[in-house]
């Protein structure tokens, strides 16, 4: 645990205590730390095993906005604020992921941010929906999370219908794939993106010649890519996090399988560079939005981020950081931090955040989503193409 995190609970308890000592039947005031108003905000996401390293990333993230917000010195209501963050891992795991936000509601948190994976995030979800406390994720991409009928739940990139439409569309279209072959995880995230992407694909002409599937904790990946050989595919579309894609991209070529090798969001990391070595070499990966340097304050939270914390994002570290300040705007222009107050304002959010302009829908989703394709040269991702994800979703 780390001291900003043991300060943070210590925070906590700090509020939790005074909110006991709130006479039954009046209105409970808001926590305080000498003069200033508290706001807790919880973070989730897996901080152990496998994808520790996406987990820590989105923390890190998280970090980066709640200190600059304190540094700002804001005020709601005429009262100086103070925001906390309370960091939980979930493990990547769904049971863990609602004791998770459980532990949230009985915190009483002004709102959440997270959770990491959609198969943690959408259980959740009706956890904090119950108890009106609006939710932001930064990189949970299953278009089921916004499509339930919540009011509390947002996302501030594109989905994986967006995603999935756009793969499809550079594999069939720019790589000018006729036969295909899926791998999904059977994780919320890895079969509902491997599910838009199969009728993207079908629909456009190509032909799913070979359909495997593994699970989030797997390293051997022989078995099923054998098969898959026989069937010599144009484009071999995984669809996983980075943990089973790179060995799973190193054991395809060991076994002389030369299909294209295209992954989504959860592989567009430096750590699926590392994991599959020179077999990374040329292949592709997708990720929502556009690349850092091209985000509007892309280029400045990369130096800071890098300067801090001594290493490359991972992946959805500005998201979260995007999220953390569209939730403290929302609070802002409600002129309260109570969830039930600010949460509409949520929905009306015209943020210019470093990653996008963030503007909702309805439903909780970016109004104006994109989706961009890179290419491993040379052992780093380089950008190929923007997708108007929007538009080949329809």
């Amino acid at each position: 645990m780390t001291p900003f995190v043991r300060h943070a609970l210590s925070l906590t308890a700090i509020a939790l205590a005074s909110l006991s000592l709130t006479a039954c039947g009046k209105k409970e005031a808001p926590p305080t730390a000498g003069n200033e108003v508290i706001i807790t905000i919880g973070h989730a996401a897996p901080l152990t095993g496998p994808q520790a390293h996406l987990g820590k990333d989105n923390e890190n993230g998280a970090v980066m906005a709640i200190d600059e917000l304190n540094s700002r010195g804001m005020s709601i209501d005429g009262k100086k604020v103070k925001f906390v963050l309370v960091s939980e891992d979930d493990q990547a795991d769904p049971k863990a992921g609602t004791t998770v936000a459980q532990k949230f509601v009985d915190q009483k948190v002004n709102g959440v941010i997270g959770h990491l994976n959609s198969g943690t995030t959408i259980p959740a979800s009706r956890i904090y929906a119950e108890a009106g406390i609006p939710q932001i994720s930064g990189s949970a991409t299953n278009p089921t999370y916004t499509q339930q009928g919540f009011k509390t739940t947002f996302r501030v990139f594109a989905n994986d219908i967006h995603q999935g439409q756009a793969l499809a569309q550079f594999a069939t279209k720019s790589l000018k794939a006729k036969t295909i072959a899926i791998v999904d995880d059977r994780t919320a995230y890895g079969q509902g993106l491997a599910d838009e992407f199969k009728k993207a694909a079908e629909a456009a002409g190509a032909k799913v010649v070979a359909q495997e599937f593994t699970t989030d904790k797997a390293t051997d990946f022989k078995a099923i890519l054998t098969k898959i050989k026989a069937s010599n595919p144009d484009v071999l579309f995984f669809s996983a996090m980075d943990a089973q894609g790179g060995p799973a991209l190193k054991q395809a070529r060991e076994l002389g399988l030369k299909a294209t090798f295209l992954i989504g969001d959860g592989g567009c990391t430096p750590e699926f560079i590392k994991l599959a070595g020179n077999a990374a070499d040329g292949q592709y990966c997708s990720l929502p939005g556009v690349p850092l340097e091209k985000m509007p304050g892309g280029t400045v939270f990369k130096d800071k981020y890098q300067k801090r914390y001594n290493q490359q994002i991972q992946l959805y570290a500005p998201y979260v950081y995007d999220a953390v300040m569209v939730m403290a705007d929302a609070m802002q222009r409600a002129n309260s931090a109570e969830p039930a107050k600010y949460l509409l304002e949520v929905g009306k959010s015209q943020y210019q955040g470093v990653t996008a302009k963030v503007v909702f829908d309805t439903k909780g989703d970016l109004a104006a989503p994109a989706v961009s394709i890179y290419q491993d040269k040379g052992g780093n991702w380089s950008y190929v193409e923007t997708v108007d994800a929007a538009a080949a979703a329809k």
